[in-house]
């Protein structure tokens, strides 16, 4: 029950800091640079986040014990976290400048851009990418890099390598 709670707190806190960017832009806080530049450090503070969350639940499923599948879940919710969290940052990017993203169209609607840019997001992170969405602009290439450094370190790193580093872990505790 308290993985329920921390996993909709966690959504919870994702969508109210896409809010919260999305209201000081509407408010006009910040020019669009700014903005930009506020952008980019919340991805990279979410980035820091998700790479010691992702980093706790392997050694926590390593201390418990967990089986394969059970780690499997962990990760999707957490991958899913991710790629929400970073369409939310591009959609925020492109609202604040639409040059920020080139095969995006300006006069789709709120919600049908929420889609396109968590379409694209869930490209990045699974690296397919087929390059009808770019980023266009620095501060959508700084946010989209950081998107993709997270998702190799997530798969590569923690996905692709759960057993070995479970074992290494369990010996290191021996």
């Amino acid at each position: 029950m308290s993985n329920i709670r921390n996993n909709v707190f966690e959504y919870s806190a994702i969508l109210f800091l896409g809010f919260f960017a999305r209201w000081v832009w509407i408010h006009g806080w910040f020019s669009g640079d700014w903005f930009a530049a506020m952008v980019i450090f919340l991805s990279f503070a979410k980035t820091g986040w998700f790479i010691f969350e992702n980093s706790q639940q392997l050694i926590l499923a390593t201390a418990q014990n967990i089986p394969y599948h059970r780690f499997l879940t962990i990760m999707v919710i957490n991958m899913s976290q991710i790629a929400l969290s970073y369409a939310i940052d591009f959609y925020c990017l492109f609202r604040a400048n639409p040059a920020s993203f080139s095969g995006v169209d300006p006069a789709m609607t709120h919600y049908e851009l929420m889609f396109e840019f968590g379409y694209f997001s869930v490209l990045n992170f699974s690296f397919f990418g087929y390059g009808d969405i770019t980023p266009a602009t620095i501060p959508a290439k700084i946010v989209v890099l950081t998107e993709i450094v997270l998702a190799f370190l997530t798969v590569i790193f923690i996905l692709s390598d759960f057993i070995s580093l479970k074992e290494s872990l369990q010996k290191r505790r021996k």
